[in-house]
C-alpha cells in the first residue's frame, strides 16, 4: 500500500489531482483510515490512473472519462480509442498549422502593400494542351479548401495514369471553374499524347488556347499563394488589364519540400 503522497509520485500526478479523482469516483484510494482520513493506494491501482491520465491528455472531458471507465473497455479497445482521439488532434494540429500559414500569408500582401512587380509578370499567349484529368468539388477558392481537394486528385491520377501506361509529357496543370452549389470545381490534369478512350479511367480533354495571359512565377508551397495571386491581380489592374476568368496553375517543380515548389500562375486577361 501506498500512501497518496508516495502514489502520487510513483503516478506522477498531483495530490491534489488524486483528491480530486476521489471526489468525481474515478479513482477511489484502496483504503481510508477511518482517524486520520488518510487515503492509501495499491500498485494495481497505477493501472486505472493511467487510463485515466491517458484518455485526459488526449482530450477526453472527465465525465467522458468515466464514461469510459465504467464500460470496462479492455486494452484493445482503450488503444483503438486512443489511436483515434489522437488522429484527430494531429488533424488538429494540421489545421491549426495551415490557419497559422494563411495568416503569415495574408500578413506578407499587406506588407507588400504599395510595391509594383512589373519585372516579374509577362503577358503571353497560352497554348491548347491535351491532357488527363480528374475533378472534385472543393467548398471555396480558398487555399485551406483547395489544397485538401487537388492534392489526392492528383496522386490518384498518376496511379492511373501509370496503370493505363500513359505518360506525362509537360507540366501539370490545375484549373478551376465554378460549380452549380456554389463550390469550386477542381481540375487536376496532366498534359498525355493520347486520345480520349472509354477504356481509362480518366478523361482525357483538351484545355483550351488563352489569347492573352498575366503570368507570374510562384516559389514555394501553394499554401502560401495569396500574396502571389494578389500582386498578379494589382499588376493586371494597374496596367489597363481585366481578369476574365480563373487562373491556371502549372506545377514546373514539385520536389518533396514544398517550399521548393516552383508554380507558374496564368491568369486570362483582356484590354479594359
Amino acid at each position: 500500500m501506498f500512501g497518496i503522497g508516495d502514489f502520487a509520485r510513483h503516478g506522477r500526478v498531483s495530490i491534489r489531482m488524486l483528491r480530486h479523482y476521489d471526489a468525481l469516483g474515478l479513482l477511489r484510494p484502496a483504503a481510508v483510515d477511518p482517524v486520520t482520513g488518510y487515503r492509501s493506494y495499491e500498485a494495481g491501482q497505477l493501472s486505472q490512473l493511467n487510463r485515466i491520465v491517458a484518455l485526459k491528455n488526449l482530450g477526453f472531458t472527465l465525465q467522458q472519462v468515466r464514461t469510459v471507465l465504467d464500460d470496462e473497455v479492455d486494452v484493445a479497445q482503450l488503444r483503438g480509442m486512443l489511436r483515434l482521439r489522437l488522429a484527430e488532434l494531429q488533424a488538429q494540429v494540421a489545421a491549426d498549422a495551415a490557419r497559422l500559414a494563411q495568416v503569415e500569408a495574408r500578413l506578407r500582401t499587406i506588407e507588400r502593400e504599395g510595391s509594383m512587380i512589373s519585372d516579374e509578370v509577362i503577358v503571353k499567349e497560352i497554348p491548347a494542351v491535351r491532357v488527363a484529368e480528374l475533378t472534385a468539388v472543393a467548398a471555396s477558392y480558398e487555399p485551406e479548401h483547395i489544397g485538401p481537394a487537388i492534392q489526392p486528385l492528383y496522386e490518384e491520377l498518376m496511379a492511373r495514369l501509370s496503370r493505363a501506361g500513359v505518360p506525362v509529357v509537360d507540366a501539370p496543370i490545375a484549373y478551376y471553374e465554378d460549380a452549380s452549389d456554389g463550390g469550386i470545381i477542381v481540375h487536376a490534369t496532366a498534359p498525355v499524347a493520347v486520345e480520349p478512350d472509354a477504356k481509362y479511367d480518366f478523361a482525357v480533354v483538351d484545355i483550351p488556347a488563352l489569347s492573352r495571359a498575366a503570368a507570374i512565377v510562384h516559389h514555394g508551397d501553394m499554401a502560401n499563394v495569396v500574396p502571389t495571386g494578389q500582386a498578379l491581380a494589382q499588376w493586371i489592374d494597374a496596367n489597363g488589364y481585366r481578369s476574365t476568368g480563373y487562373g491556371r496553375e502549372v506545377y514546373l517543380d514539385c520536389p518533396p519540400e514544398l517550399d521548393k515548389w516552383v508554380t507558374e500562375l496564368q491568369v486570362p486577361i483582356e484590354h479594359l
